[in-house]
């Protein structure tokens, strides 16, 4: 599995993607940068490509790397974001969200593009990420803590309690 950039050649894939989150009654992918609110991925793409660049970052966003992760068939398995900083709306959402496609579930690939987008926030600069997960969501807990995540704090996210993380890197 290999994390990379969104580009216009997965634009149909990627929309499969979405799709099956839809078709398992999910309509947020986590990690995504909206990509589960577009009808329009060139408008998407546009956006998440901008969202890389102090220079042309969204305003109302932070420096923010998307990322696909591709199983070794170049199949989408899915999709994690790096947040280069946080902001006050962000400090309960952490540094990065990521989903993996209903249908490739419990195979290892949220450890791993957990794992690998640690290096890529090693080698941006990061000394250590902020990850957030609402305590009920025992298969992310278990990414983060083998990822080395340590328990930081706790709080209520739309009535769900929810737990900060942090990652040493």
């Amino acid at each position: 599995m290999k994390l990379i950039r969104p580009s216009a050649a997965h634009k149909a894939q990627a929309l499969a993607f979405r799709q099956e989150f839809y078709d398992h009654g999910e309509q947020v992918i986590n990690g995504s940068e909206l990509l589960d609110q577009t009808d329009d991925y060139d408008a998407w793409l546009e956006s998440v490509t901008k969202n890389t660049s102090p220079e042309t970052v969204n305003p109302d966003w932070v420096v923010t790397d998307t990322f696909f992760a591709a199983d070794d068939t170049g199949t989408i398995v899915g999709i994690i974001d790096l947040r280069h900083t946080l902001n006050d709306f962000l400090r309960d959402f952490g540094n990065c969200g990521y989903s993996v496609r209903p249908t490739a579930r419990r195979k290892g690939y949220a450890t791993e593009m957990l794992r690998q987008l640690c290096g890529i926030a090693r080698d941006a600069g990061l000394t250590e990420l902020h990850l957030s997960v609402e305590r009920s969501n025992t298969p992310s807990v278990k990414t983060i803590v083998r990822n080395g995540g340590v328990l930081e704090r706790s709080f209520v996210f739309e009535g769900e309690p929810a737990d900060i993380y942090r990652i040493a890197l």
